[in-house]
């Protein structure tokens, strides 16, 4: 949703000669203002664990794109091992905090520096802001829970009601939306080594296997490959090498096809 929203408000950008989202406010009228949006990732490692290679590429094209329509990311961990917090993430996140670890090495994953295992806890933290080298030591306050709960009001009993939506989209439509733009590639891959299995689209596409798993369903949907045979075997591929290019040209016509009948 993050990524679509992002896209979205570049295309408002564009058509207002907008560089970044004041400018964007500033020029049109009060309706049409957009907000600032704050995303927060609580748990980082639940999401790496189920799909490292998606997930990291969403969080740096976020990372990388989105600041300028207003959007920020911030992300949260209890286990900053390098194939949660990896270099690629690290270098997109210059600002940084550290709250207690327990070695060096976790403190070298977070801040590229040992110290952070010195801290005394009861939030006692190490900052590093993106324009200086050196490491702030700072000590949050705390913050019950209840206090949380009347901030949280506050801010909800003075929010503005969001505008509705003019049409819902289900989210499993969205997801179809993004599985198509690897369809093709799919259908490449599936054609050059006359196999398919989740575990292969997986590999080759570096995707979490739920979307190889839908991709291969809308192979099937296709009539490309047969149907699961349990196992984890790999699929039967039906059509011969002079049905792929056929195959390839219907996924942008029924795209179009799709649209045109929404309309």
């Amino acid at each position: 949703w993050v990524t679509r929203e992002m896209d979205e408000r570049y295309k408002k950008l564009a058509q207002a000669g907008a560089r970044n989202l004041d400018d964007y406010n500033r020029k049109v009228g009060p309706d049409e203002r957009l907000p600032y949006i704050v995303v927060a990732i609580d748990e980082l490692a639940d999401l790496m664990l189920a799909a490292p290679d998606e997930v990291e590429r969403l969080i740096c094209r976020i990372a990388q794109m989105a600041r300028a329509t207003g959007i920020h990311l911030i992300l949260a961990t209890q286990r900053p091992s390098v194939d949660v917090v990896t270099g690629l993430i690290k270098a997109n996140f210059p600002a940084r905090i550290s709250f207690a670890v327990t070695s060096q090495v976790d403190s070298r994953v977070i801040l590229d520096s040992a110290g952070a295992e010195a801290l005394l806890g009861a939030g006692d933290m190490l900052y590093m802001a993106p324009d200086s080298g050196k490491l702030v030591r700072l000590r949050g306050c705390f913050v019950s829970d209840e206090e949380i709960k009347r901030v949280v009001q506050f801010w909800r009993e003075r929010a503005a009601p969001e505008p509705l939506a003019e049409e819902v989209v289900p989210w499993e439509e969205m997801e179809g939306a993004e599985e198509d733009e690897l369809l093709r590639e799919a259908i490449e891959l599936v054609k050059r080594h006359r196999r398919a299995s989740a575990s292969f689209l997986q590999r080759r596409l570096r995707i979490g296997y739920p979307r190889a798993a839908r991709l291969l369903d809308q192979l099937e949907e296709r009539g490309i490959v047969g149907p699961a045979e349990g196992g984890g075997r790999s699929r039967e591929v039906l059509i011969g090498p002079n049905e792929f290019e056929e195959a390839e040209e219907s996924v942008p016509v029924r795209r179009r096809e799709e649209r045109g009948q929404e309309g």
